[in-house]
């Protein structure tokens, strides 16, 4: 459970980074994109790390396309439970989703039959990962995926257009968050959701790399920096948060989902996770 402490840190630290993110824009208008110092610090790199650090945390090093095996590994299934991870987006067959950091599309594919009459973006900032996606969706028949080519900084989405965002395993990566995540909120229709899941950053025991982790309150932090709000972190997987967040808003659906006013975490005993991520 988050604690008062915690819950403090994380407001104290939105404010100060608003009012920075505020400050810029006044200051630089259209440059305001330039005031990175306002944004990010730096320092030397941790291993697996690349040296930057948004609101304390240091990013980590991306994994690149020759990891795809990693993310296809056929213990996956038991380790991160994916289908149960879909099957909890409350997804309707209408729904346009943006599957974010899509690599090989092991989510993607997951999520297209879920919207028979909707749309599945799959976004990589990688061609050689969207490769994968486009000759997998010739093999399968898949006419209702759609490979996006982002860059570091937008995902190349239209404005107002998303029903829901995953972002599985792939956030902690991002080089420039702050400038992704602000341009999701706009690609989000109001009351969107983002499904964001994380290794769990409290949890000592999940052998997986630092950097390559995070905790609710640092993820609370980073999207409500944004305009996200936070409304549950449920604890149903093995080792990751499955945290939701919401863009304010008369929501896409009629579904209204059960909140909490704390993150309850139960860890699985005698769970064996992977081999740690390699950057």
């Amino acid at each position: 459970m988050i604690t008062v402490g915690a819950r403090l840190k994380v407001t104290f630290s939105v404010v100060v980074f608003s009012v920075l993110v505020v400050v810029a824009h006044a200051n630089g208008g259209p440059r305001a994109a330039s005031s990175a110092a306002s944004l990010y610090t730096t320092q030397a790199p941790s291993r697996g790390g690349t040296g930057k650090v948004y609101m304390g945390r240091e990013i980590s090093a991306v994994m690149g396309h020759r990891g795809a095996a990693w993310l296809e590994r056929s213990s996956r299934v038991l380790e991160e439970w994916p289908d149960k991870v879909v099957a909890r987006m409350g997804l309707e067959p209408e729904h346009v989703v943006a599957d974010l950091g899509a690599g090989t599309g092991y989510f993607t594919f997951r999520i297209s039959p879920r919207v028979p009459r909707g749309r599945v973006y799959a976004v990589d900032i990688q061609q050689e990962m969207l490769a994968i996606i486009r000759e997998r969706m010739t093999r399968r028949g898949i006419n209702n995926v759609t490979p996006v080519l982002g860059t570091s900084t937008d995902p190349k989405l239209a404005p107002n257009s998303i029903d829901v965002v995953l972002l599985v395993d792939a956030y902690h990566e991002f080089s420039h968050p702050y400038a992704i995540m602000t341009a999701v909120m706009k690609a989000l229709k109001p009351g969107g959701r983002v499904f964001l899941v994380e290794y769990r950053a409290e949890d000592p025991t999940v052998p997986i790399k630092r950097l390559h982790k995070m905790s609710v309150a640092q993820a609370r932090m980073e999207m409500e920096a944004v305009g996200l709000r936070w409304l549950e972190t449920l604890d149903f997987l093995p080792t990751q948060h499955f945290m939701v967040f919401e863009k304010p808003g008369n929501p896409p659906t009629t579904r209204e989902p059960r909140r909490q006013l704390g993150a309850r975490i139960t860890y699985a005993e005698g769970f064996l996770c992977g081999p740690p991520l390699s950057a």
